[in-house]
């Protein structure tokens, strides 16, 4: 046990000497510091010092963040600038590692460092961290190292994730407001009926005489929640803990939920707009960047956000493999609009299909901006008259029997 005790865990930094005599350091995870030491010689780095990372106290600068995707679009742009600067490839890593803020990235930077020090390429030394460097991500720069043109697969991959994540941003928004003001207007009606009405109720018994049906209602609906709250509640919380559950577990629910979602008025419009344009976008890139047609489906099945477009565009990849046209697929899988299958055709048949797949996304991103703003603009007087009504209905249900006793008087 003793023995056992002695032996380190978790992640070491590490200073040494590389192949070409220059000093390198980083830090890797592993078991031990004998183990570190064993796998640098592996790496052809001749290890100087290895030592435990020190644990951050009260969760200061050093402390683990979670790596977002926006670390990893900035990563990419700021490489592929690096890049076009003419700065060597293990150097760019070194600067873009230095001048994050998120420690937990600064780490990641440093081990694919260290892995391509070691004499990997920047594709299998990203490949070793899934999570943080999806599928997409490592094709292209495979396609790019292959081809020789990382530099611009970089700005082009930089760009592809600049705008996917504007755009998932903008449907995110487009949601979240009309969900944020109802979960408010609940929480306000509830804290109304069961804190304020009672007041009113207890003023109301000594008036004598029969309510008006309205602030009857209230008063009514206020007992039943001053009795049933920790049941209301409780029910919330476990509906929404189950449908969190089913959604990560079930692939039948989360298909349900998309046909649902699709057939939302306004908003599945925009929804289906927003997948489209991903389709679009995730493909031309792929495409421009080497990748064949029936590889490049494959990863746009897992990249598009909806179950039904994935399993459709699956079907069409199999479909592609056996020698049939996109166009031909698309039009059989009927999910895309025809001046989206147009578009395509034609970008088949002028062998441009990857710039016509980048006009349809810039299209289908503008018609996302836009019926987002127009959401918005539609959705704000809307929301403020389901407000007013909602708080205007009660605070008038409670002054009632004050008005009917002042027109007695």
């Amino acid at each position: 046990m003793a023995k056992d005790a002695k032996k380190p865990s978790g992640s070491f930094t590490w200073e040494g000497i590389n192949k070409n005599g220059h000093p390198v350091k980083g830090v890797m995870d592993g078991a031990s510091i004998a183990l570190i030491k064993a796998e640098l010689r592996r790496q052809g780095i001749k290890p100087i010092k290895v030592k435990k990372k020190p644990k951050p106290l009260f969760g200061g600068s050093g402390a683990k963040r979670k790596i977002t995707t926006k670390d990893i679009t900035i990563f990419a742009r700021q490489l592929a600038t690096m890049m076009s600067a003419g700065v060597p490839l293990v150097q760019s890593f070194e600067i873009v590692a230095k001048g994050h803020d998120n420690p937990s990235m600064q780490a990641l930077l440093l081990l694919v460092k260290s892995d391509i020090e070691g004499g990997l390429s920047l594709g299998e030394a990203l490949s070793k961290h899934p999570k943080q460097f999806d599928t997409l991500f490592c094709n292209l720069v495979a396609a790019g190292e292959q081809a020789g043109i990382l530099e611009g697969l970089l700005h082009r991959l930089a760009t592809y994730m600049e705008k996917s994540e504007a755009i998932k941003s903008k449907v995110k928004s487009a949601m979240f407001y009309p969900i944020a003001v109802m979960v408010i207007a609940f929480v306000v009606t509830a804290i109304l009926l069961i804190f304020v009405v009672p007041q009113f109720q207890s003023m109301f018994e000594n008036f004598g005489g029969e309510l008006p049906a309205m602030t009857q209602f209230v008063v009514d609906l206020s007992e039943l929640l001053q009795e049933t709250w920790y049941l209301v509640f409780g029910i919330i919380v476990i509906a929404a803990i189950v449908l969190k559950k089913l959604k990560e577990n079930s692939k039948q629910f989360n298909r349900l939920l998309d046909r649902i979602v699709l057939k939302l008025p306004i908003v599945g419009n925009i929804l289906e707009k927003s997948i489209i344009a991903r389709f679009a976008r995730t493909l031309s890139t792929m495409f421009a960047a080497g990748v064949p047609l029936v590889e490049a489906m494959d990863t746009v099945s897992g990249t598009v956000g909806n179950s039904l477009y994935g399993e459709a565009i699956a079907v069409m990849r199999d479909e592609v493999a056996t020698g049939q046209q996109l166009t031909v697929c698309m039009r059989q899988a009927e999910l895309f609009p025809n001046m989206v299958l147009q578009m395509v055709s034609i970008g088949e048949e002028t062998g441009a299909l990857d710039g016509m797949l980048e006009k349809i996304a810039d299209f289908y991103e503008a018609e996302v901006d836009d019926a987002v703003d127009g959401l918005t603009s539609l959705l704000e007087p809307l929301i403020m008259a389901f407000l007013g009504i909602i708080i205007g209905g009660l605070v008038i249900a409670m002054y009632l029997p004050i008005f009917k006793m002042g027109a007695v008087v």
